[in-house]
């Protein structure tokens, strides 16, 4: 049986929606990473910390539904990708893995004792286990952005060359220190949004003003470095949009400058920069007017659009190597096969749209504002 739909076609395909599930982390379990980041900040008192946890305690666990989507994806549709990123990265990964374990356990232990240091010592580990992974996600894009330290044997076996204090260079750290800005701001926008107005509310805005010039300092900064440090590979010659998945097939090279090609070759990719600016921006005017759907949908649309430049710059790299560029893995030649991805195709458009209406379902069952009441009198909260 041939699928009905073209090899390049699906390929495509799935890498438009690996960058929808990204994405759609970001807008969900990103802005309780945020909030967790925010917590000791905009909350002093213990009610109002249990205010702030309590914005995020409805919906938290249905949102890292996208954070295990996104997994599968990567498995499922773009193998090599896989093996070589959670072998590679695995430091990294139990890092993040680590500071998210402290999350659930933090929700369900800090109100189990009313003393004070009990209740401070899991704030913090909540704060770490919101930070904690929104600085490594940005770590391994700014990684994926320079190249990865891998090569691939003959027989497409990955080694993996670098250490996990490696990971950790100056466009990196900046990818990171963006990635926290970014999900601070959609976290204090989440806040604004969920939390009654008072002072933890005014706090939140306050930050959320902040986190928003960050992420336009920083967005900027990212983009000179692209621009004059020479980051980028490139295809030589014609590629095979439907060829066999395998590396070897093709010519890569280190181009300084690549990244930035995409966007002089087809203009409307600008659109993703563009809103990686104007996000933040209506995200700040949203929340000096005190108009809080305008600072969260500006919030949102800045994680689109940061998202979507890396991806869109990059096309159709996912991830090349820094040591073997022969070895970098691209969309043509790292997926599953034709089959495979016709077959996963079928199976996201009956799921996803479960996942999308239970989603949006949780969200209306849960509407409405926190407040010190509910806190004091509700004894299912946190």
């Amino acid at each position: 049986m041939v699928p009905p739909i073209d090899y390049e076609t699906l390929r495509v395909i799935w890498w438009l929606l690996m960058g929808v599930l990204l994405i759609g982390f970001a807008l969900t379990d990103g802005f309780d990473l945020g909030v967790a980041a925010l917590l000791p900040f905009v909350a002093k008192s213990d009610e109002e910390r249990r205010m702030v946890i309590n914005a995020v305690g409805a919906t938290w666990e249905g949102n890292q539904v996208w954070f295990i989507l996104g997994g599968g994806a990567i498995f499922a549709a773009w193998p090599f990708v896989y093996a070589v990123s959670f072998s590679g990265f695995y430091l990294a990964m139990f890092l993040v893995l680590a500071a998210l374990i402290l999350r659930p356990v933090g929700f369900k232990y800090r109100s189990k004792r009313p003393d004070a240091k009990w209740r401070a010592r899991w704030d913090w580990a909540l704060f770490v286990g919101g930070l904690v992974p929104a600085l490594v996600f940005g770590v391994a894009v700014g990684n994926v952005l320079t190249g990865v330290p891998f090569r691939l044997d003959s027989d497409l076996r990955a080694f993996y060359e670098g250490t996990l204090l490696g990971l950790f260079h100056p466009l990196s750290l900046l990818a990171g220190l963006l990635s926290v800005a970014m999900l601070v701001l959609h976290g204090a926008a989440w806040l604004a949004l969920k939390i009654e107005h008072g002072t933890v509310h005014d706090r939140a805005q306050r930050f959320g003003q902040i986190a928003a010039l960050a992420a336009i300092a920083l967005f900027a900064l990212g983009g000179v470095m692209m621009a004059t440090m020479g980051y980028g590979f490139r295809l030589e010659g014609a590629a095979d949009p439907a060829g066999p998945s395998n590396p070897h097939l093709m010519t890569m090279l280190a181009a300084p400058g690549a990244w930035l090609a995409n966007f002089s070759a087809h203009p409307w990719m600008l659109a993703a920069p563009l809103l990686g600016f104007a996000g933040p921006l209506l995200a700040l005017a949203g929340m000096r007017a005190r108009r809080e759907v305008m600072a969260f949908g500006g919030s949102s649309a800045a994680a689109a659009g940061i998202i979507g430049t890396v991806g869109l710059s990059m096309f159709p790299f996912i991830l090349p190597s820094s040591i073997d560029p022969a070895s970098s893995l691209t969309v043509w030649n790292a997926s599953s096969s034709h089959m495979t991805l016709f077959i996963m195709l079928l199976v996201t458009c009956v799921f996803l749209p479960i996942v999308l209406a239970y989603t949006a379902w949780a969200y209306k069952v849960m509407f409405g504002r926190v407040t010190l009441h509910d806190v004091r009198t509700n004894p299912d909260f946190y």
